[in-house]
């Protein structure tokens, strides 16, 4: 009997221990991903509330409005222009929170860094990152327009950006140009009438926003002083009369605008 008790007891004990092997461990968890710093402007919100406001503001109906006008949707909350202004004018200046809005990659937080990044401390290499994010018309013109333009490495970007061959990054070229031209009030004619050329040699690019850009810098360079009126206009014509349907369709449009009474008188008015 003993013998027996040691034997059922040490075939319970392996019965026992066969069992607790095929016991598998509930598999770990994996560690939870590491969560982005919040960047705080100092005294003004962080990134994250920001992006939150954004997110309220949105609407349906101006987000299926963007798709009229070729900008895309699917980072996008539907925020209108105008309450983007507002908003920034609320935020004030802040550089640091410019940067993290652009990480951000959402479209009204690109536009919002925009409007709310200090010219003065964008370097060459920021611009240069960011054109190589521009995925559409408005992120683009919207960054020349109301930020880069007012930097001092303006024509050097317009140099730079109209040899590359990036739909947005080279229609950026020419979009900052015509911003520099319509803002800026103290460059002479030297450094607009260098660009000339660039704009006569883009002009074979067919791609519509390029075609464009290059149109809108040309028509605003054109209106700065009676001296580049003309060499614009020169440029125009012999544009026009291309065989090829980009540059004539170019030449024909600057040309349009710049021999109208209006711009004419305009122009005179400014050598006055």
């Amino acid at each position: 009997m003993p013998a027996r008790t040691t034997k059922k007891s040490k075939a319970t004990k392996s019965k026992s221990k066969s069992k607790s092997k095929k016991r598998t461990k509930a598999p770990k968890r994996p560690p939870a991903a590491p969560r982005r710093p919040k960047t705080k402007a100092p005294g003004g919100p962080d990134v994250d509330a920001v992006v939150a406001t954004l997110r309220r503001m949105g609407s349906k109906t101006v987000r299926d409005g963007m798709a009229r006008y070729a900008i895309p949707t699917d980072k996008a909350f539907g925020v209108a222009v105008g309450d983007l202004q507002k908003l920034a004018k609320q935020l004030g200046k802040s550089h640091e929170l410019a940067l993290a809005l652009w990480e951000t990659g959402w479209y009204e937080a690109r536009l919002l860094a925009a409007f709310v990044d200090e010219p003065q401390r964008v370097t060459a290499a920021q611009m240069d990152a960011w054109a190589r994010g521009f995925d559409n018309w408005a992120v683009c013109d919207t960054a020349c327009f109301h930020l880069f333009d007012r930097t001092p490495h303006a024509f050097r970007k317009v140099e730079l950006w109209s040899r590359r061959r990036d739909e947005f990054v080279k229609r950026a070229a020419f979009a900052l140009l015509a911003s520099v031209a319509a803002h800026d009030r103290d460059t002479g004619d030297a450094p607009f009438a260098k660009c000339l050329p660039l704009i006569e040699r883009a002009a074979a690019d067919d791609r519509n926003f390029v075609k464009k850009g290059v149109s809108w810098a040309l028509r605003v360079v054109g209106r700065r002083s009676p001296a580049l009126h003309g060499q614009a206009l020169a440029v125009a014509e012999r544009l026009s009369e291309s065989t090829d349907s980009a540059p004539r369709w170019i030449g024909r449009d600057a040309f349009r605008e710049l021999s109208s009474p209006e711009v004419k008188a305009a122009v005179a008015d400014r050598a006055k």
